[in-house]
């Protein structure tokens, strides 16, 4: 989309003068490595856009969009470890190519150093920014460590399976967008909007995530296809599929998640035939148009001109245009 371009030069520029070229080496050679690995960069994006549309000048934004990507990416290594997870953006993991105890102390510099962004800003503002990021990055904590939890529980429902999603991903894509509008000082109806705006956007696009896990193209999702089902995780796919499956389909999928797989291909097949057979895949699409729409909707309530919120509304058409 053209109008992202000057935002996403505007944000690589920036990237680009940030020196990790410090020592130790070992330290912040990794961070420099998964900065650098690409990416859409959408929770930076949606900062300086949000800034941008409230009235402030977006390069204002800049440090606080650097933050998020960093907590971000942060958030990244340490997951891949937890996953044991050999590719990210179809490159190796950080500690894949380093190795565990370095991607463990180089995401907890990260952390530190996203924190470090916010110190550019005055001091009411950045009481407002530490707020909702202290909140936030413990939110995606817990949300981490259900997703965790989930691995090794027998049962798991859909109000929770959704609750984890909302933490581990959502709530960073809603923080992104109420942190540009807290910059470009927007009142605080309009925060909360935006902020429920990118909360819903976020979950179509954990959602989509989701499907795209188990029917993506390994080359342009950039992960490992099958990813969650060799590691048995109840996603939306695999609840929905026990809700909708009859005793047979149950019976089987309970098997491969239950029961150590020597051929994880095959594994993979099976779960996707399951998948697709008891219309779990129908409903998580239609599942990822609700939560688009309920976005949209929480968009149209904001105060700006309809041409602001007409960019707001492409950029989430865009998010979602991800081949489901």
């Amino acid at each position: 989309m053209n109008f992202l371009e000057k935002y996403y030069d505007q944000f690589i520029e920036f990237q680009k003068q940030q020196n990790f070229e410090k020592e130790p080496k070992q330290l912040y050679e990794p961070i420099e490595y998964i900065l650098s690995l690409g990416g859409k960069k959408i929770r930076p994006l949606l900062t300086l856009l949000s800034a941008d549309v409230f009235g402030q000048n977006s390069n204002l934004a800049l440090p606080a969009a650097m933050a998020i990507e960093t907590f971000h990416n942060f958030t990244l290594i340490h997951d891949d470890i937890m996953d044991a997870a050999p590719l990210r953006r179809g490159m190796p993991t950080v500690h894949y190519k380093w190795n565990i105890n370095t991607g463990i102390l180089s995401g907890d510099a990260m952390m530190i150093k996203a924190y470090q962004y916010f110190e550019n800003y005055e001091a009411d503002i950045f009481k407002q920014l530490m707020v909702i990021f202290s909140k936030t990055a413990l939110e995606v904590c817990e949300g981490q460590q259900w997703d965790v939890d989930f691995e090794n529980m027998q049962n798991v429902n859909m109000p929770q399976y959704l609750k984890m999603i909302e933490f581990k991903t959502s709530v960073l894509i809603a923080a992104a967008l109420k942190i540009g509008a807290i910059i470009g000082k927007a009142n605080i109806t309009n925060q909360n909007l935006i902020y429920n705006y990118g909360l819903n956007l976020g979950m179509a696009f954990q959602l989509l995530d989701d499907y795209l896990d188990a029917f993506g193209d390994p080359i342009t999702f950039g992960k490992q296809v099958g990813g969650d089902i060799i590691e048995n995780k109840k996603t939306f796919l695999y609840i929905k599929a026990l809700d909708l499956g009859n005793s047979n389909q149950k019976d089987e999928l309970l098997k491969l998640y239950h029961t150590p797989q020597e051929d994880l291909q095959l594994k993979i097949n099976k779960a996707k035939l399951i998948f697709i057979s008891t219309g779990s895949v129908d409903a998580i699409k239609k599942e990822i148009e609700l939560y688009t729409q309920n976005a949209f909707n929480e968009l149209e309530k904001i105060e700006l001109e309809q041409e602001k919120k007409y960019i707001l509304k492409s950029f989430g058409s865009y998010l979602m245009k991800r081949e489901v």
